[in-house]
């Protein structure tokens, strides 16, 4: 389902930049980042939460230093009455850091992380009730999940 985006001018790409590069950045630096003074800041902040441009702002873990060093991408096919149990499992599932829902051959694609080979042989397992399973294991990420940069913009 595609959503209205909310029209963002320089200054707010300036500030969603900043906060992209520093989410625990003090206000005042934001504010400087994107030329406004604290308070507008606040109130862009405010606005773009309330959009829903701005989801959360946390830290972001190194699987591998956090206990979690294999790392793997899944695909499966589900067919659609054990669709909605499918799901309700993966969110239960830790292992699972993100699922799409995807056009084409599969059903859903997901990021999978694991102990080890033997948990995530466990974890796929404990999938393949639901459906065919095929799985690429992530031997290293050149371009880590990056923030947004506004339309027509290069990096």
């Amino acid at each position: 389902m595609t959503e209205t985006p909310l029209q963002l001018d320089p200054k707010a790409w300036a500030l969603l930049n900043a906060l992209q590069a520093d989410g625990r950045a003090p206000l005042k630096t934001l504010a400087e980042a994107a030329g406004l003074s604290v308070p507008a800041t606040v109130e862009r902040l405010k606005r773009l939460k309330d959009a829903g441009v701005v989801r959360s702002v946390g830290a972001e873990l190194d699987p591998a230093l956090a206990g979690y060093p294999v790392r793997a991408i899944v695909s499966i096919t589900v067919q659609q009455p054990g669709k909605q149990a499918f799901i309700d499992k993966l969110r239960r599932a830790p292992e699972v850091l993100e699922c799409h829902h995807v056009a084409g051959a599969d059903s859903y694609v997901m990021t999978v992380v694991a102990r080890s080979l033997s948990d995530l042989e466990q974890f796929l397992s404990s999938v393949n009730g639901y459906g065919e399973t095929r799985t690429s294991i992530v031997f290293s990420t050149p371009i880590p999940r990056r923030g947004l940069v506004a339309p027509g913009s290069t990096r």
